[in-house]
């Protein structure tokens, strides 16, 4: 009976750390547009475990996450070299001297 009731314990402690959702109240944006309450992963230390983070899926939407996180370090995507241009696909070295004005 006790090894029941510890398989037990361990199964809600691992679901109820599995699903650490949090709500976030609808609110209003100060250009007028509503925002509609919804849930996210708790805070953290890491963007990974976020619903719109490339490769997980929102459980309460099924939408696939698109966002790459290229300015956070906990991101595998994450590069100090990015060119300002977020829409450009090509790398910046700032020790590379054909990119670099400081060596011209």
């Amino acid at each position: 009976m006790k090894k029941l009731f510890l398989v037990f314990a361990f199964i809600f402690l691992f679901c109820s750390v599995g699903f650490a959702d949090t709500w976030v109240n609808g609110y209003y944006r100060s250009d007028g547009t509503y925002v509609q309450g919804h849930y996210r992963s708790d805070p953290n230390n890491t963007v990974r475990d976020n619903y719109d983070y490339k490769g997980n899926i929102n459980p309460y939407t099924s939408e696939k996450g698109s966002n790459y996180y290229r300015n956070n370090p906990s991101s595998e995507y994450y590069s100090p070299y990015k060119n300002s241009d977020s829409h450009s696909s090509t790398y910046s070295n700032p020790y590379d001297k054909k990119d670099n004005n400081l060596y011209r």
